[in-house]
């Protein structure tokens, strides 16, 4: 894709959103279930995947970690986020690369000590370019990737969270 094809793409969604800022809000949703053993299998758009615990929690590794799974969210979400930006900008990527990865503490997932936060302490995204930009351009480019990144912007920012709890209704 060009940049006059993506320009062309994203013109009338613009358009609309700026016309009808209420039509720009939607809902994501996602659902799992729980499985065998201690996992939970979760439906993505292509197919189902099974979450279970990491390995340093006694998971057999067999399952995919959902912390591993928020890193790949973030390298999906930020490389598209290049993709586009670079395309719009007129950048040329001959390749890209993106590297996640995220520094945990353990003993407090399992309540080893209080002390010890639970979730990732630091989160840390590489970038890998084959470009003949200039450093100036990299910089924009970079800039306007963590500025457009949902999922860059969710965990730079802290999104409102809640929770509740429905019964399902018993079967005859």
């Amino acid at each position: 894709m060009d940049t006059d094809e993506l320009r062309a793409l994203q013109a009338p969604l613009k358009q609309q959103y700026r016309d009808q800022p209420d039509s720009a809000r939607i809902t994501l949703r996602a659902e799992g279930r729980l499985g065998e053993g201690v996992t939970c299998s979760v439906d993505t758009a292509r197919e189902l995947v099974r979450a279970g615990l990491h390995p340093a929690t006694g998971g057999d590794g067999l399952s995919a970690c959902s912390g591993d799974m928020l890193l790949q969210a973030l390298v999906a979400c930020a490389g598209v986020t290049l993709g586009a930006v670079a395309t719009s900008l007129g950048i040329e990527l001959r390749d890209a690369t993106l590297h996640a990865e995220g520094d945990l503490d353990f003993r407090g997932t399992l309540g080893v000590a209080r002390d010890a936060p639970v979730g990732f302490q630091a989160i840390r995204l590489r970038f890998e370019l084959d470009t003949d930009a200039e450093q100036q351009q990299i910089d924009t480019l970079l800039r306007l990737t963590e500025r457009y990144c949902v999922v860059w912007q969710t965990l730079a920012g802290t999104p409102q969270l809640s929770s509740s709890v429905q019964r399902a209704s018993a079967t005859d």
